[in-house]
């Protein structure tokens, strides 16, 4: 397996993508709709997914593709974007930073997309994002909420955009709602060391957490993919906290809450959009129950847009859409809506249409993108009952909560 650093240069990669090729990996193309899976030709305009269509976080990818797959054959139903149908091909980059540099190279240089879309996991956009600016390819990000990934060190990376709300944001939330709706005063944490999603997730948190008053009374690590948590566990039952933050993916969380009931502990968990998986609830179980996550949708959300959205993917696809299926349809038709107004076709006109996109009406929210290139959205919690996530409290970028 080929790994590489972050910086690597992308003649590299691009070398590396092109042995790949010959060596036809596993990491296959997944035709989407309207012929989607050859290069981009005049007559339509192909865009680009990169998701983790296997691996621990598969049903993330999974989610995220059925949403963009969902979104495109609506624009195209309608006539698709300047008289041309979408299309688009997708590359499994297997959950892996490396095989997401990979696949966005390829889909960059091989396939000529027009616009880049993924990744889910902040790491995995991280690898994907200098590729996009080397190359001037609007890249948008559905679910990624590191900052890093639209900006770094002070400066907006050009052509990267995100249609999901950021760490801070989302970790103020958890903090707020843990103090004044859950009246908490006394948390641990337990984050994974290895992912920059789980990392900034828990210091937002706990910046704010202790701002308004609260005590941080551990703060454990692991790293994903680890089985044993108990030594961890052990240590923050010793401190009595009264809940306990763990902002990592589904897999880790469900069996770091089968190990914490094993223990005797009670304490609700907390956590982030990581969460939002089937597979959480066959996982996890009973285990749970009572437990709290942010989240950037509820398909238990009235609204008529949101309701209408529910039913067409059930229609299409037999199921519930999860957050990320609706992240991925937003990012999608956001995408569509940006060439519509774009002067012309090319990655410059395309960027600047999609950095003045404002008030834009997506299922996760009335979305408008900043100067940073992020999108100002809400963001909800969920509460876990019955092995389901249901609808909490909404709350609004700079606005007081607003409760069920």
């Amino acid at each position: 397996m080929l790994r590489f650093p972050r910086a690597l240069p992308l003649v590299v990669v691009a070398l590396a993508v092109l042995a790949c090729e010959k060596k036809k990996p596993e990491g296959a193309a997944a035709p989407g709709p309207g012929g989607a899976g050859a290069a981009a030709t005049g007559d339509r305009i192909l865009l680009g997914h990169v998701g983790s269509l296997t691996g621990s976080e598969a049903t993330f990818g999974d989610s995220t593709d059925k949403g963009i797959q969902l979104a495109i054959e609506e624009v195209n139903a309608k006539g698709g974007v300047k008289g041309k149908p979408l299309a688009l091909k997708t590359y499994d980059n297997q959950g892996k930073p490396e095989e997401s540099a990979i696949a966005a190279t390829r889909l960059v240089l091989q396939d000529r997309v027009s616009v880049l879309l993924g990744e889910v996991a902040s790491t995995r956009s991280l690898a994907m994002a200098p590729i996009a600016d080397a190359n001037h390819v609007p890249m948008i990000t559905p679910s990624s909420t590191n900052p890093r990934v639209t900006k770094e060190n002070g400066r907006v990376r050009p052509f990267v955009f995100r249609v999901c709300f950021i760490d801070p944001f989302q970790g103020t939330v958890m903090a707020k709602f843990a103090r004044d709706h859950l009246k908490i005063s006394r948390v641990a944490v337990l984050r994974d060391v290895g992912n920059d999603y789980s990392m900034g997730l828990a210091d937002y948190f706990l910046a704010k957490f202790k701002e308004l008053g609260g005590t941080v009374v551990d703060d454990q690590s692991y790293k994903a993919g680890d089985q044993d948590f108990k030594a961890q566990l052990t240590t923050i039952k010793g401190k009595s906290p009264e809940a306990i933050y763990v902002p990592g993916y589904y897999t880790d969380v469900a069996l770091i809450a089968r190990q914490a009931r094993e223990l005797g502990m009670k304490q609700p968990l907390m956590g982030g959009d990581g969460w939002d998986s089937a597979r959480l609830y066959e996982i996890g179980g009973k285990a749970l129950e009572g437990s709290y996550f942010s989240n950037h949708y509820s398909p238990e959300d009235p609204a008529p847009r949101i309701q209408d959205f529910v039913k067409r993917y059930k229609e299409r696809f037999g199921s519930v859409p999860d957050s990320l299926a609706a992240q991925g349809y937003d990012a999608a038709r956001i995408a569509a809506d940006a060439m519509g107004r774009a002067k012309d076709l090319s990655g410059e006109a395309i960027r600047d249409a999609l950095a003045a996109t404002r008030d834009y009406p997506g299922v996760t929210g009335v979305i408008s993108i900043d100067a940073d290139h992020d999108a100002v959205k809400p963001a909800v919690v969920l509460e876990i009952k019955g092995s389901a996530g249901h609808y909490v409290a909404t709350v609004q970028p700079d606005q007081p909560q607003a409760t069920k």
